[in-house]
């Protein structure tokens, strides 16, 4: 299966772009009150996942699950508590702040609000092509052709050059932040809530946009979203996390065909069907809150078949 090997699963190293051995994230924060204790949240608490060259894999979960916070750490915008993570085969955690500048170019992340990941201050030209001179992918000569050339490939005319964020709707300024990111011609974007903010109607032009953009470039994308319908339609790997651990894993058929955990088929259950035959077998589900005691051992991932993990 691809994407989801179970812990310990020899991969074929040269195939495998990311691969991240049990992240964990804790913050550590002060306690309320004279003389109280520290307190610590595990906001990521020993995650394990593998993403190929060319894959789309969904991390999905509801707010405060730790998708982002694991998507931020596996590219060390936070520093990891402990864990591994390697891409192409390298580590990268112990990396000093200059040798983790020469992998910068590689592996990017889009932000989920358009109005807040955009400098008001800078043309679109110096937003994309600032980075691309700095990372040695552009000269002052070719600047401005690159710019546009990565802009025509997410759907911008060149004009938009000049102008400035707020001269663009929502959906135009996704498209700018994505072509920031793609312009560097990453082998890995974390893509963190890419649609949520924007309008349904715009929400389908961006999707269709990274997924051209993985089939052109074969770029690897970690698409962090609390949308199922919208994973179901982009990612081919799938893992559901709660409580900053995955409870399940698996391939897009597994998760969507054939749900094991209660947290899973929570959230299929929620999801809206077209279909009234798929919607009468899924809300059909009976659906209860028993496995979620916070002060019972937590389980770990157990392969149910065919690579489909899932914390039993």
């Amino acid at each position: 299966m691809t994407g989801a090997a179970a812990v310990g699963e020899p991969v074929a190293q040269e195939t495998v772009v990311l691969d991240a051995t049990d992240v964990v994230k804790h913050f550590t924060s002060r306690g309320e009150g004279h003389g109280a204790a520290k307190q610590t949240v595990k906001a990521v608490d020993g995650v394990t996942l593998r993403i190929r060259e060319g894959e789309m894999f969904g991390v999905v979960g509801e707010s405060g699950s730790g998708k982002t916070t694991f998507g931020q750490s596996v590219l060390r915008m936070h520093e990891p508590t402990s864990g591994s993570v390697r891409f192409r085969g390298e580590e990268i955690l112990g990396l000093r702040t200059r040798e983790l500048r020469r992998l910068r170019p590689k592996m990017q992340y889009i932000f989920q609000d358009p109005f807040g990941a955009l400098n008001p201050r800078l043309s679109v030209a110096a937003a994309i092509g600032e980075p691309m001179r700095a990372h040695g992918l552009a000269s002052r000569n070719d600047e401005r052709d690159r710019v546009a050339e990565v802009l025509e490939q997410c759907g911008m005319d060149a004009d938009a050059m000049d102008r400035y964020p707020h001269e663009f709707s929502g959906g135009q300024r996704q498209r700018i932040v994505i072509a920031r990111a793609m312009a560097l011609r990453p082998e890995f974007v974390v893509a963190d809530e890419p649609v949520s903010a924007l309008d349904v109607s715009v929400q389908g032009q961006i999707v269709n946009l990274l997924t051209d953009l993985r089939d052109q470039q074969r770029t690897s994308f970690l698409f962090i979203s609390h949308d199922l319908s919208v994973v179901e339609h982009m990612c081919t790997s799938v893992a559901i996390m709660y409580r900053g651990r995955i409870v399940e894993q698996g391939t897009r058929d597994q998760i969507f065909t054939d749900a094991r955990h209660p947290y899973t088929q929570e959230l299929l259950a929620a999801v809206p069907i077209a279909d009234p035959h798929q919607r009468g077998r899924r809300r059909g589900r009976v659906v209860t809150r028993e496995w979620d005691d916070p002060d019972a051992v937590r389980p770990e991932l157990v392969d149910v078949g065919d690579g489909h993990l899932v914390a039993l």
